[in-house]
């Protein structure tokens, strides 16, 4: 099955466009885990256990696994093995290299982690992306618009023609590196106007939208600008406002009302 079907399938059987992001912190965990002997570990099989049937996807960020050295690798692949099986798994990594070193870190995502979908950064071109989309079965979600204040140093530069550069990444991933149609578009919920016109310009792209919740993006807003025709296609991300929803032992459950709570929004909206 390829990415996009598993998500398709996903969003309707839990009705959900809604991506949860695991970025666990040591220092934020409740302190009911404090003496466990893998905490990170446990904390994140407890957060997919509670919401694994109320999103469309999850979306681990490598680097707060990976700040906690070789053990925190493994972690990295034990926590996408919790995942079910039927619920796609987007590698927040961000990687972006040349020739066989492209190989290499698609390898490590597709093959060694067993990630459904991996982020990448489009700054070195279609020739950096390739090794990555020849891997037809998985996505590809390519940075475009991004969330962070700073984004507008580089995503908004104009061209000749006066287009900002992240229009022309946008037409770039739809019409000229997406042979296999496993490409998508990340797309920040902060700038609600430029993300609505990537999604004009990819009408048929499916969107990865970051920015909810701890970052301030307005909801209704983000879904609005980054729907597709059919109300669907935008992966609505939240992380921190879902993993930390409460310091107590009832995190998982406290967790699992705040991903209903989104869910329903973004459904409304």
């Amino acid at each position: 099955m390829t990415f996009g079907a598993k998500l398709a399938a996903a969003a309707a059987r839990h009705g959900s466009w809604l991506c949860l992001g695991l970025d666990p912190e040591l220092d934020r965990l409740p302190a009911v885990l404090r003496g466990e002997a893998d905490p990170i570990a446990r904390f994140c099989h407890e957060i997919i256990a509670a919401t694994a049937d109320v999103v469309c996807a999850f979306k681990p960020n490598s680097g707060f696994f990976e700040a906690q050295g070789i053990a925190g690798m493994q972690r990295l692949a034990d926590v996408i093995a919790m995942v079910p099986a039927a619920v796609p798994v987007i590698l927040d990594a961000k990687r972006g290299d040349i020739g066989s070193t492209a190989e290499a870190y698609a390898r490590a995502a597709f093959d060694v982690l067993g990630a459904d979908a991996v982020t990448l950064s489009p700054y070195l071109g279609g020739d950096a992306l390739a090794p990555f989309l020849a891997w037809r079965d998985r996505g590809c979600f390519i940075l475009c618009r991004t969330s962070n204040p700073g984004s507008a140093e580089v995503q908004q530069l104009r061209l000749e023609d006066g287009r900002p550069l992240y229009l022309e990444i946008a037409r770039r991933a739809a019409y000229e590196w997406n042979a296999a149609g496993n490409v998508g578009l990340v797309v920040g919920a902060t700038f609600p106007d430029e993300a609505a016109a990537v999604r004009a310009l990819c009408p048929a792209l499916p969107l990865l939208v970051p920015g909810v919740g701890a970052q301030g993006g307005d909801l209704a807003a983000a879904v609005r600008a980054t729907r597709d025709a059919a109300g669907g296609g935008a992966l609505i991300n939240a992380s921190r406002s879902i993993l930390y929803a409460s310091s107590g032992a009832d995190f998982a459950e406290a967790a699992r009302r705040e991903a209903l709570r989104l869910r329903a929004a973004i459904a409304a909206a």
